[in-house]
């Protein structure tokens, strides 16, 4: 599906979704296509994909418009575009997202949300381009990923998932408030060697007391610990305080290591979406 928007002339970036959404669905389900793409007040919801009224037909995509971030909109305008070809017939009174389902992108949270999520990132950030941006081996800065981040037109966060699905270094991405882990994201080599945190269905888990994520910094930091601090492993941790949302980003490098075994937890993928996708609506 994504060969097809990309095909079609897409090539540019950031993706302009709201022209993707209109005329592929229109191209590729006449009568039943997006129709409208804009912001209105949805409360505490980030996106939502409506039926038309009765009387009408198609599709509305609306984000929130008391958004501020245009990254966060350009990702939850993919993400409802992401629902509308995978999930409409299933949900036809439509689906109403919250923040919380743009940056949950681990297997244990809805399977829909993660499907959503794994579209929007392969429409705004596909791979093979990213990987020219920072290679597999990188060790990249927030500021790296922030370039990223603004050449997709997405947000820090989503910039960094995306990095995260092919990175060969192990990494962990960790998300906290309050001097508690929210939720993280590891590398696969990271997976494989026990770097990871387990939070769905968990008691909070305190993040350590010397990290930067404790001391919730100004700006952006970097320190390099030593194996006192993240997992007993010296590390990177370069941490971002968020004052728009009231959360800490860590990006922690660890150093090689020997593989201990793949850790069945929350950060293991589900099936990937293109691929579900793809099985839906075959090429003609």
């Amino acid at each position: 599906m994504l060969d097809l928007v990309y095909a079609g002339g897409i090539d540019r970036f950031p993706v302009d979704v709201k022209q993707v959404a209109r005329d592929l669905s229109a191209q590729r389900f006449p009568g039943d296509a997006v129709t409208m793409v804009k912001g209105a007040s949805l409360g505490r919801f980030d996106g939502a994909l409506y039926k038309a009224p009765t009387g009408k037909t198609g599709w509305g995509i609306i984000y929130n418009d008391a958004i501020a971030s245009k990254g966060r909109i350009n990702f939850t305008l993919a993400h409802e575009f992401g629902h509308y070809l995978l999930h409409r017939l299933a949900h036809p009174d439509g689906i109403e997202c919250g923040q919380q389902d743009m940056v949950r992108w681990d297997s244990a949270y809805r399977e829909i949300e993660q499907q959503a999520n794994c579209f929007a990132a392969g429409l705004l950030m596909p791979l093979n381009d990213y990987r020219a941006q920072i290679p597999a081996k990188a060790r990249p800065t927030l500021d790296d990923i922030g370039t990223c981040a603004d050449r997709y037109g997405t947000s820090l966060i989503a910039a960094t998932l995306r990095w995260l699905e092919y990175a060969e270094r192990r990494s962990l991405l960790v998300v906290s408030r309050d001097g508690y882990v929210l939720w993280s994201r590891a590398s696969k080599s990271a997976l494989r060697t026990g770097i990871y945190y387990r939070t769905s269905g968990r008691p909070p888990i305190p993040v350590p007391v010397s990290s930067l994520a404790a001391q919730t910094p100004i700006g952006a930091a970097t320190v390099d610990h030593e194996d006192d601090v993240w997992f007993k492993e010296p590390c990177q941790e370069i941490a971002l305080a968020s004052d728009r949302y009231d959360f800490v980003v860590s990006l922690l490098h660890f150093d090689e290591a020997s593989w201990r075994g793949f850790a069945e937890q929350d950060n293991e993928p589900v099936p990937d979406a293109l691929a579900f996708m793809i099985d839906r609506f075959p090429r003609r």
